[in-house]
């Protein structure tokens, strides 16, 4: 196993839920409210063309339903939106608002939206360079003044945007990656950094799996801390992972027996997995303080299945 020490700064628990879609709009607003009275932080949703809501109307929905929930696409895929137009969308959600969006944003994965759309599924290289150009554009047309940018994908024309976030200079801004490369930009570039399993593949499958191990991720983190320590942002940088392996029961040894039968794996991983987390509430605050001291860990992520049953592990650690 190999050791770890967490470089990064200790920060408050705060939680979060990954919705898709319900049948009706009321339903999809009483989602957001009984979420927000379970005491998470945000609610976020995926960007696919798969069996979801559009996120832009559906975040908006979410946020017009409550009165404290955050909201942010996890996450927008830079090439199925141009950038100016997708910074003047979350900027006026986050007027609507009162403040209350963050900005999610990534270089596009699942190949099966690529061919549905009929759209290039171009070499990852390519992705991450258009998506590194899509963020400063994004970054550019919230400032303060008029944006210029030429790169070799995007040529923003002195362009003053319109509405300015409430948050500025911008909404808090998350990027995951699960390879070094996205991971760096994140480190150097983001206020949020989201670890993933690595999706080279274009979908979710064993190769992603045997990239979510403890030690995988010990390796993404060094890679994460190395690049914002050179940058002068670790003490910035604010932790998160998005969970898949979610039970709050009171059989632990059954539930990942179950677990790790089911996608592959042995026991062992999915224990020490920090994309897992189960047993009661209690063991789970538990390996949660745990890992946020080994790993700095502190933004959360769960599926919307788990968020009522995950909900008492929120009142024992959320803000602590």
């Amino acid at each position: 196993m190999a050791d770890v020490t967490n470089p990064f700064p200790i920060k408050p628990f705060r939680f979060g839920v990954q919705l898709t879609a319900t049948p009706t709009g009321d339903d999809w607003a009483e989602q957001a409210r009984r979420i927000e009275s379970h005491g998470y932080d945000i609610a976020t949703m995926p960007d696919h063309f798969n069996e979801q809501f559009a996120p832009v109307p559906g975040l908006q929905a979410i946020l017009s339903a409550t009165t404290t929930l955050r909201a942010s696409a996890l996450v927008f895929d830079n090439d199925y939106k141009h950038p100016l137009v997708l910074a003047k969308e979350l900027a006026t959600m986050d007027v609507l608002s009162d403040g209350r969006i963050e900005i999610g944003l990534g270089a596009g994965w699942m190949i099966s939206d690529y061919e549905e759309a009929g759209m290039p599924y171009d070499r990852a290289g390519v992705r991450i360079d258009r998506f590194a150009e899509g963020l400063a554009v994004i970054k550019g047309v919230m400032g303060a003044e008029p944006f210029s940018f030429e790169g070799e994908h995007y040529t923003i024309r002195h362009h003053d945007g319109f509405p300015k976030p409430i948050q500025g200079p911008h909404p808090p801004i998350i990027v995951g990656g699960g390879g070094p490369r996205v991971l760096g930009i994140a480190a150097r570039e983001a206020d949020i950094v989201g670890v993933n399993g690595t999706l080279h593949a274009g979908v979710i499958g064993p190769d992603a799996i045997a990239t979510m191990t403890r030690d995988a991720v010990i390796d993404k983190l060094q890679i994460v801390a190395d690049a914002a320590r050179e940058a002068g942002r670790l003490d910035h940088i604010e932790m998160n992972i998005r969970t898949f392996f979610v039970s709050v029961t009171d059989d632990r040894d059954t539930q990942v027996a179950a677990m790790a039968q089911m996608i592959g794996v042995d026991d062992q991983m999915i224990r020490e997995s920090p994309f897992a987390l189960i047993g009661t509430p209690e063991q789970i605050a538990d390996d949660l303080v745990a890992r946020r001291e080994q790993f700095g860990f502190s933004y959360v992520i769960v599926g919307g299945a788990e968020a009522d049953a995950f909900a008492p592990v929120v009142d024992r650690l959320a803000g602590t």
